[in-house]
């Protein structure tokens, strides 16, 4: 064992569990290990990359006796790719560690008290279940470890695909993704072969420089597809012969958007977007819904589970349809709109403007009027005057970003003090820490964890809150 961190070789180690941010842990003469990619009940050799006082990390260098729960991971770019990095764990002992995980925050280190929590609810897709992924083009792919720099070929050097792991400006050059359903990977691989012939420039995201940039396909439910192509300047005929190509190739594309995007990151958020063929939203159905997906929306990219999620917080909002409900952080409106049928008036704060001009678009189409929006952030919006202008709330939805809520908004939630709370999180750290602003007026009276985002740690958990 050399002393030197990055050379330290750690033989024979048992993989005791599954541990935070998808990593495996084990122990070394009392001290925790984290390893990556590592099923419980491995026996494995790795090489360790960081040490610290309390603990290590690593990776496998050698699997010496697989767990007996190890799977074949179903992807080719396993490993290499930051996604779906639970490919060789059971999808039940996925389900188990998010379960653990709801619980490890919530109580052993947010020290709340909180009922039995309900069994996670199982994504019914574990492949091909998302509605949307972006794609970046780059000048220089990643190599792998078996191949040779040398011999690659110029028309091979290039890559269409996703960041490698925590290197902003490294792209594996993705072949087949089991994440979106057809026709995903068909368009990418054809947008590629297209630009390569062609003599297209891919992204150099270093230098910020070359002709395509970014790529997001969105598809729904009832099969309608957007593509958005972003280019890094405008060439209009090498531009337009590439988007007509595309549409010529597949005509099931709904809406075909392209993005001049001359800034130093890839958002599209304050970019135009253009239509150049075909309609200018696409459309996703929940219940008696129709949601309208523009090209910057934000809509659940587990379609199917979004509306097992929002039917929980439908459920935990027990509505009887005479309560005024806030519903924080609505986004384009669809929790808002989905709990609209069972209550007096719905207020919808959220502070993307774009999120809330389709909120009100759909709820004119879906001829909902107990709905109002309004765009703005959230602790500038949320006032004693607002609240006394539009009506104290009886029940308050929260549905923040990751971060969670600001101490002025639960400052002034408390104020309010709605009689029930259902708070839906996408991160059970941050939710634990709101919660506990919340726990001297509130009880946690009901937990469910949802599974959006299989073979990955990420897990949605909802709580109720009653007033005590």
């Amino acid at each position: 064992m050399s002393k030197k961190k990055t050379d330290l070789e750690l033989n024979d180690i048992l993989i005791e569990s599954v541990a935070a941010e998808g990593k495996a842990l084990a122990h070394v003469d009392g001290t925790v290990l984290f390893v990556e990619f590592a099923v419980p009940g491995d026996v494995v050799d790795v090489r360790v990359y960081k040490k610290k006082k309390n603990y290590m990390e690593g990776y496998i260098t050698r699997i010496v006796k697989p767990s007996e729960h190890r799977l074949a991971p179903f992807c080719p770019h396993f490993g290499v790719c930051g996604g779906c990095r639970w490919q060789p764990l059971p999808y039940a002992m996925q389900l188990q560690a998010k379960q653990q995980q709801v619980y490890d925050q919530l109580v052993r280190i947010g020290h709340l008290e909180i009922p039995p929590i309900s069994p996670i609810l199982a994504s019914e897709r574990t492949e091909y279940y998302r509605n949307k992924l972006e794609f970046s083009f780059s000048s220089k792919r990643w190599i792998l470890r078996d191949e040779d720099p040398d011999a690659i070929p110029p028309e091979d050097a290039c890559g269409l695909g996703f960041h490698v792991g925590k290197f902003f400006d490294k792209v594996l050059d993705i072949k087949d993704c089991h994440l979106q359903r057809d026709p995903s990977n068909a368009i990418r691989l054809f947008i590629k072969r297209y630009a390569v012939e062609h003599g297209l420039s891919f992204y150099d995201i270093r230098e910020n420089r070359g002709f395509l940039r970014n790529m997001f396909i969105r598809t729904t439910e009832t099969d309608q597809l957007m593509l958005i192509l972003c280019f890094g300047y405008e060439d209009t005929p090498a531009r337009t012969q590439l988007l007509d190509a595309v549409a010529a190739a597949f005509p099931a594309i709904t809406s075909l958007y392209y993005v001049i995007n001359t800034k130093q990151n890839d958002s599209i958020s304050d970019q135009e977007c253009h239509l150049y063929r075909g309609d200018a939203t696409i459309y996703e159905t929940m219940e008696n819904l129709r949601f309208s997906i523009g090209p910057k929306s934000f809509y659940q990219t587990n379609s199917r589970q979004a509306y097992r999620l929002y039917c929980t917080v439908r459920d935990l909002a027990a509505l009887t349809g005479n309560e005024v409900v806030y519903d924080l952080y609505t986004g384009t409106g669809t929790i808002a709109q989905f709990v609209s049928s069972k209550a007096s008036q719905v207020i919808g704060i959220e502070y993307v403007p774009e999120a809330i001009e389709d909120a009100r678009k759909n709820t004119e189409y879906n001829g909902i009027t107990n709905c109002r929006f309004f765009a703005g952030d959230m602790k500038d919006i949320l006032t004693a005057g607002f609240i006394r202008e539009q009506g104290r709330p009886d029940v308050i939805i929260l549905d923040p970003p990751r971060a969670g809520i600001h101490p002025d908004v639960a400052r002034v939630i408390l104020e309010a003090s709605p009689a029930r709370m259902v708070y839906v999180s996408c991160n059970p750290a941050s939710q634990a820490r709101d919660l506990a602003l919340f726990a001297q007026e509130y009880a946690i009276t009901a937990v469910q964890p949802v599974d959006m985002f299989p073979h990955t740690q990420h897990v949605e958990n909802v709580c109720q809150l009653i007033k005590k």
